[in-house]
């Protein structure tokens, strides 16, 4: 562990730098965990308008705008009652969102 503050990105603008060297160790940890989390939206949100605008797959008449083209449907059952759900994956992790019930005749 060096005694020399580190040397900031040189692509990081010298009025974030400056403000960052102001801040005590917890408010930069904090600083930290936020960027960290703004950073993993951001790049979610720029994998789901790239999948939305991609026009080389044919999207579902039936698939919500907020739910990625390579999405499939799923059934869950859930206190005997059977349910279909739009599933995909987001990095580590598998989001559902609710498309509507399972209709006997189906």
């Amino acid at each position: 562990m060096s005694y020399e503050p580190p040397t900031p990105p040189a692509d990081l603008p010298a009025d974030i730098v400056d403000t960052l060297n102001e801040y005590s160790s917890d408010q930069l940890r904090h600083v930290s965990r936020y960027a960290e989390a703004l950073a993993e939206y951001k790049e979610r949100t720029d994998r789901l308008e790239s999948d939305h605008d991609d026009k080389d797959e044919e999207r579902p008449p039936d698939l919500p705008d907020d739910v990625p083209t390579k999405a499939t449907i799923t059934i869950k059952e859930i206190n005997d009652n059977r349910y279909y759900y739009w599933q995909w994956r987001e990095g580590e992790t598998v989001t559902s969102k609710y498309k509507g019930p399972v209709k006997s005749e189906d």
